[in-house]
Formats: structure tokens, sequence, C-alpha cells
């Protein structure tokens, strides 16, 4: 698979996954880099990133999100340095893909397949008003919720099943737990429904796509992190480990 799509030569860029300071907004590094080698289908050796002529040396076990450069085409995996030496002056990073390889759209995020329980509701006048103005709100306490169940998410939105039926261009309140770093996360997340539409083999069920609004820059890393998380169980999973 990854011998396929990717060779020695292709760029790619890296960026460290769920780095951020203090919940501030700030722009991730991007380290650029180059496929020195294809080890394995699933290994391979890059080159440690240079900044004009200082070497960056990215720590063992860092994690990365990656995007390489392959022809026409882009492609996204998420990797784990396991090893760095120094070979014939060149100065190289022996990675570990955690996920699958997967053709990349620019700007679009990693959308990860799940089963995730979620409540929701419509937002009521007033809050829609404040999130449209972005001030701060208080969510109406005691308003019923419906359950609904998250089919894939991401860090720009998620698709979710209900058989309540959410109207096109309306804002939801969702809630729901996500398990990271060994704990277990409530989320409380406003969306925009995006589209809907009836399931094919489930009548009386809704699909909905949803886009998030005014998320904090901590409650996407947390989204984000817990995408990568899953991904390497499933890879460890598919390899028997």
């Amino acid at each position: 698979m990854l011998s396929k799509f990717i060779k020695p030569g292709c760029k790619l860029e890296l960026q460290a996954v769920n780095k951020v300071n203090d919940g501030t907004e700030e722009t991730k590094k991007v380290y650029h880099s180059q496929v020195h080698d294809i080890i394995s289908e699933d290994r391979m050796e890059i080159t440690m990133p240079m900044e004009q002529t200082k070497l960056i040396l990215l720590p063992v076990d860092g994690e990365y999100d990656a995007v390489f450069y392959s022809g026409a085409n882009l492609y996204q995996c998420f990797l784990r340095i396991i090893d760095r030496y120094k070979s014939n002056n060149v100065y190289i990073l022996v990675v570990e893909m955690t996920s699958n390889l997967r053709k990349y759209q620019r700007r679009e995020y990693y959308r990860f397949s799940c089963a995730l329980e979620m409540c929701a509701r419509p937002l009521v006048e007033e809050e829609v008003k404040a999130v449209e103005q972005k001030e701060a709100y208080f969510l109406t306490p005691g308003l019923p919720l419906k359950r609904s169940v998250i089919v894939d998410i991401s860090g720009g939105g998620l698709r979710f099943m209900s058989e309540q039926r959410y109207e096109p261009e309306s804002m939801v309140y969702c809630n729901y737990q996500l398990f990271v770093d060994g704990k277990s996360r409530e989320c409380e997340i406003i969306g925009k429904i995006l589209s809907v539409k009836e399931a094919e083999n489930k009548k009386g069920t809704y699909e909905h796509r949803v886009q998030y609004v005014n998320l904090g820059v901590n409650d996407r890393e947390e989204i984000i992190k817990y995408i990568f998380e899953e991904e390497r169980k499933n890879r460890r999973r598919e390899k028997g480990l």
C-alpha cells in the first residue's frame, strides 16, 4: 500500500499532533522533509527537517500528522518517530505509520468512522443569537435532548444518525463523550446542520452533516487527539498486537 503511492524523493509536511499552549490560538509549526527510503509497508526513512541551515531534532516517539506530495496527488497519514541517526552524512528519521494512508484534499479534516452515542437538541432563539454574535452565552437548562449516534467525526464537524430530523441551516447543541488519554471527556459543542437526508436502509432515521460553530482550540485538539488514538488502536488490532 505505502510503496504504491509514496516513493523516495517525495516531499512531505509534518505537524505535531495536539500541541496547544495554554488553550490560546496558535498556528501549528509545519516541518518540511523528504522521503529517503521505504523500509516496509508501514515504515520509512525521512530526512530530518531543517530551518535555514539548522537541523530540527524532532523527538523519538513524537507523533505527527503527515501530508505527502506525490505527483499531482496529496496523501495523509499519522506517523510516529521510532528512531533517528546519521547515514552517509544524511540525518535520518525512521517513522512508523499509525494510521492508514489516504488521499487528501487541502483544508480537509480527517474523518474518522465511529459509533458514538450522542444527545442533541435544536438551539432556542436566544442561544442562536448569542452564537451568531459570538457572545458569551449560557445554555438553557432542562430542555429535552434526543438520542442520536455519531457515525463519523473530524476536527471540522461530524455526521450523525437520528430519528429526529433537524432542519438544514439550523443550529444544534450536541453532547457526547470521548475517551482521550485514558479518561472519558464530556464534549459540548454547537453545530450547524449542513445537510439532512433519510437513511436509505432505515426509514424514519435521518443522516445529518454538521459543521462546528465557534469551536475552541482545545476542544478541536481533543477531538483530533481522540481520532489519532483510535486510529492507532485500529492499526494495532489489524497487526494482531
